[in-house]
């Protein structure tokens, strides 16, 4: 808009000043001065003083109606300013009701129109302005532009529609380059951005339009169940809470509620139990979070890693095993998982496993003191461990023959042979236990092997083992 100031001083040079104009030049004055140094709040409060005093004061009509023009057209700059396109349009449709000949303040009605997406509304102001200005070159150039953003309006809906998801985005991003205010653009992105699996996107485009549309409580819920979707649930619980502040009963937001605010509490208390050491009580909450959230992959995954902690706690290495690596499956760049399966392997007496999970957790975070320090606490385990006892890998007696021997071996054999197995941990721990077998089937079927087999010092296992 042009310069408040300027645009004031019409009607400094036509009215006489009386008790009543100085009251409404006060507040005007105060909203000028407001609006500069960024107190939005304080000037609009002075121009809806102003206008309350104009309609209270006796002047002679024509001269209400050039106050009651300029206040408009000054409060609609701060509301602008404020964000609120909506009550400037009002404002600024006030202001041409009083004077319908201004033009400025219709070109400023056709640029909102058009930063909302409205290229018809747009369209009919610009070409208001050209009709009594041909020379307009503002209007002229605003019209140019509402035109391309019809064209390009249409393009993303044709590209949505056959679901080319990213060219749709591209052409959007050119679209809210005309029209940032312009939620249903904003809202075609987001779900582009959904269809593409970016989360985060989708959510940083619908926030605003929650407040471009009035009641506009699915947006609320949409952003509640994304940020839902990330485990942020103080961030959920906040939206949907705007939902039920426009219709307390609104039955998908309230379902939303009380689902959101269940599994908060579930997590809270799980935390807690941990906490105070109380792992049992703590697995307990988590398998009853996977319950009640069995959908949402975040909750499942987070379950599992929390769980698979408690269970290393408990030292229950093998159950700690398997749920580690069913959650290291789920998430594999997850260190904290890698860190409490190694911790798993370490009870289990695995030191080679332990050291590969730490090694990989390394590998996304090289400067984890915690990680390091567990690193090497499996290697030297790992370096003093005794040589593998191979009768209790095939399950038999030291007493046992070679043929009791060969029979043992094909039953482990078959039992686990890597190509049994699907899933990549379970895949990869049976190969490892499918190299045992086959080595202790050769070392203990040959008599040269078995006198190699000896003895390490175990004093130092145990101490390595109480770290």
């Amino acid at each position: 808009m042009d310069s408040v100031g300027e645009r004031s001083k019409v009607v400094g040079e036509t009215e006489s000043v009386s008790g009543d104009n100085v009251e409404i030049e006060k507040h005007r004055e105060m909203g000028r001065k407001l609006l500069e140094s960024g107190q939005l709040a304080g000037a609009l409060s002075h121009y809806h003083s102003a206008v309350g005093s104009i309609s209270s004061c006796n002047e002679m009509v024509h001269i209400k109606i050039q106050h009651l023009y300029l206040t408009y057209y000054e409060r609609a700059a701060v509301f602008l300013a404020m964000g609120k396109s909506k009550s400037a349009l009002s404002d600024l449709t006030r202001a041409i009701r009083l004077k319908p000949d201004d033009l400025i303040a219709r070109l400023q009605m056709g640029n909102i129109f058009l930063k909302m997406g409205n290229t018809q509304k747009a369209r009919e102001n610009f070409q208001a302005v050209l009709q009594r200005s041909p020379d307009q070159d503002e209007a002229r150039h605003q019209l140019m532009r509402a035109n391309e953003l019809e064209e390009l309006q249409e393009k993303a809906h044709a590209t949505h529609h056959s679901r080319d998801y990213r060219t749709t985005i591209n052409v959007l991003d050119r679209v809210l380059v005309l029209s940032p205010w312009d939620p249903e653009s904003l809202e075609l992105r987001a779900e582009c951005y959904i269809h593409l699996g970016n989360t985060r996107k989708a959510i940083q485009d619908l926030t605003p339009t929650a407040w471009l549309r009035n009641d506009n409580r699915a947006a609320f819920l949409k952003l509640s169940t994304l940020h839902y979707s990330l485990g942020e649930n103080k961030e959920s619980i906040g939206h949907v809470r705007e939902c039920l502040k426009l219709n307390q009963d609104d039955k998908k937001c309230l379902s939303h509620f009380k689902q959101v605010k269940k599994l908060i509490k579930q997590l809270d208390s799980a935390e807690e139990h941990i906490k105070e050491e109380r792992y049992q009580m703590a697995i307990s909450n988590y398998e009853s979070v996977m319950k009640t959230e069995p959908n949402v992959p975040y909750y499942t995954n987070k379950a599992k890693e929390r769980i698979c902690f408690c269970l290393v706690k408990e030292k229950m290495a093998a159950k700690a095993i398997d749920i580690c690596s069913e959650a290291h499956q789920r998430d594999p760049r997850n260190i904290n998982i890698l860190r409490d399966r190694a911790e798993a392997f370490i009870l289990n007496r695995d030191y080679g496993e332990a050291v590969e999970d730490y090694e990989e957790a390394m590998e996304f975070d090289m400067e984890n003191n915690e990680i390091r320090d567990g690193l090497k606490r499996a290697q030297e385990l790992l370096k003093f461990t005794p040589k593998k006892d191979y009768y209790k890998i095939l399950g038999v007696e030291r007493s046992a023959n070679k043929e009791e021997i060969i029979h043992a071996y094909r039953q482990q054999a078959r039992k686990w042979h890597p190509d049994k197995y699907r899933v990549d941990w379970e895949k990869r721990k049976a190969g490892k236990r499918f190299i045992d077998i086959t080595s202790a089937k050769k070392v203990l079927t040959d008599p040269a092997s078995l006198q190699d087999l000896g003895t390490v010092k175990r004093p130092l296992i145990a101490c390595l083992l109480l770290y």
